[in-house]
């Protein structure tokens, strides 16, 4: 078996026992220019999230994650506090967030 598999039996075995999640972001400080989105990606991924990221017209960046709850929580902590190594994260603010029967978004993609 290999890794990729074992994480996406993991993954449905951890979703299965906890509660899927939904929620938007936007992040602001220096986060444009920093390859934030990229490692935003990288991060969710790694946590079996999916969702999107993209940049805004007024230097922050936006975007939705879903997936189990305890995932999602450390992947907002992730947001709040670390994001990629030249970043510098200001704020960070959370919003309509709600549980979710199933997931809306099939991978964690970058939106251009």
């Amino acid at each position: 078996m290999t890794y990729s598999e074992l994480s996406r039996i993991l993954t449905a075995y951890i979703m299965s026992k906890e509660d899927l999640v939904s929620v938007e972001y936007e992040i602001f400080g220096r986060v444009q220019g920093v390859f934030f989105r990229k490692y935003t990606q990288a991060e969710g991924r790694k946590l079996g999230l999916v969702g999107w990221v993209q940049n805004t017209d007024a230097g922050t960046v936006q975007g939705q994650l879903q997936g189990p709850r305890s995932h999602v929580k450390e992947m907002q902590e992730w947001l709040k506090s670390t994001g990629s190594p030249k970043s510098r994260i200001s704020k960070a603010e959370f919003k309509n967030e709600k549980a979710i029967d199933s997931l809306e978004h099939s991978s964690f993609n970058i939106v251009r």
